[in-house]
């Protein structure tokens, strides 16, 4: 698929959901996460239309990334030195690490993520800490973290940690840009580890235009069981808008990799709840012609199907009535197998069939949303059926059609 399939995929995607999997409490997180905490992965990005699928995802899916101010629990002034467990490289003795349990706490809370981090830190005195846990709800237990102002004796640093689990083949890959002077990154390199995990070292600036010379140093670990775990460190008190306060960041990218790879992570990592939903589990099975064939006996008499694009769950079908063009947007999926079923929430204000069918009408000229009318149709059996007037052509159908096209039994999953 080329880029350009591929954004207009995910543009579908993004722009016909109805939430499910994604909490309305979360949009500043996400916001300001994708835009701060993930400024690596988007200087690495040399292809704008990249970025923008990634971004339009996040819309879909409801995926975190690493936010920038980590908790809402203020510890105080902290002696790292004296937290009692492992100990980043160059940093001092280590003790042996903690033996980790196999079955996953129901909770860490923002306190435990942040003493973890702390101990792992050299010694120096830390202010300004917080630390977010699963407990946090506004995160739904997707996404635990920390950040501290940290000083050695040589100046004050931010350094951050979050960490994510994504879903198989959900994850942002961990690449250096192929050009480091544009990107602004003195060095990156991307190293497989033994374990099957991916480690990302880099050692770049804030600001890719050079508007400032705060440098941020950065790893990023992503591991086979969906972890992503990151750290970022600065030569300044915060990320931005404050006076660079020594000439680098105080961590060797050896104390970073120490962090981001500690088997102290393991615990949290086992806590922390995949973000997003598995678009793999809730795959029916239906390929392209597959669902044509099946749009095609709903479709009212005198509208045919001129062409098709898209991929994945999500799809745009080219319609004909006579000489009129249109198109349709369908999306359909397979809640049967999938704990994130959108019914409870997604289909909370939907009308409910004899039969136990919920269907839902979103968009409209008059809506807050401004979108295209879209119907949302969630079947007994599970099956998810989206249709919606397209982003081209005419309008050819009827609200009435596109209901019955969505809520036909047709809509069988193969998978």
């Amino acid at each position: 698929m080329s880029e350009s399939e591929k954004f207009e995929d995910d543009l579908l995607y993004a722009l016909t959901r109805t939430g499910e999997g994604f909490r309305t409490e979360q949009a500043e997180l996400v916001a300001g996460g994708y835009r701060r905490g993930r400024s690596r992965w988007r200087r690495r990005s040399t292809a704008a239309v990249v970025g923008g699928a990634a971004a339009l995802a996040l819309v879909g899916t409801g995926a975190v990334y690493l936010t920038g101010s980590a908790g809402a629990k203020d510890a105080g002034t902290v002696s790292a030195a004296a937290a009692p467990t492992t100990t980043a490289a160059g940093a001092g003795p280590a003790t042996t690490p903690t033996t980790v349990k196999s079955s996953a706490p129901a909770v860490v809370t923002g306190d435990e993520v942040l003493a973890t981090f702390q101990a792992l830190l050299p010694r120096g005195e830390t202010t300004e800490a917080k630390g977010r846990g699963t407990d946090d709800e506004r995160m739904g237990g997707t996404f635990v973290g920390a950040d501290v102002v940290f000083d050695d004796g040589q100046g004050k640093s931010l350094i951050q940690i979050g960490i994510q689990k994504h879903h198989p083949n959900q994850a942002q890959p961990l690449t250096c840009p192929k050009d480091f002077k544009p990107a602004r990154v003195d060095s990156c390199t991307v190293t497989p580890l033994p374990d099957g995990s991916r480690l990302m070292l880099e050692q770049g600036y804030e600001y890719s235009d050079g508007r400032a010379d705060t440098k941020e140093w950065h790893a990023s670990l992503s591991g086979a069981d969906g972890r992503d775990i990151n750290v970022s460190e600065w030569n300044a008190p915060a990320e931005k808008g404050a006076r660079d306060s020594r000439p680098n960041p105080p961590l060797t990218l050896d104390q970073l990799k120490a962090i981001v790879t500690d088997k102290s992570w393991d615990r949290m990592v086992a806590a922390v709840k995949f973000n997003g939903i598995d678009t793999d589990a809730i795959d029916p099975g239906l390929s392209l012609p597959d669902r044509e064939a099946v749009l095609v006996g709903l479709l009212p008499q005198g509208v045919t199907v001129a062409g098709r694009s898209g991929s994945a769950l999500a799809a745009e079908f080219q319609l004909a009535r006579g000489e009129a063009a249109g198109s349709l947007v369908l999306r359909v999926e397979n809640w049967a197998k999938s704990a994130d079923n959108p019914g409870q929430q997604a289909f909370k204000d939907a009308v409910t069939l004899p039969d136990g069918t919920k269907v839902l009408v979103l968009g409209g000229p008059d809506s807050k949303d401004k979108q295209p009318v879209r119907v949302n149709v969630l079947h007994p059996d599970g099956m998810e059926v989206m249709v919606a007037q397209g982003p081209t052509g005419q309008q050819l159908l009827t609200v009435e059609q596109l209901k019955a096209i969505a809520a036909g039994p047709a809509w069988k999953p193969k998978k």
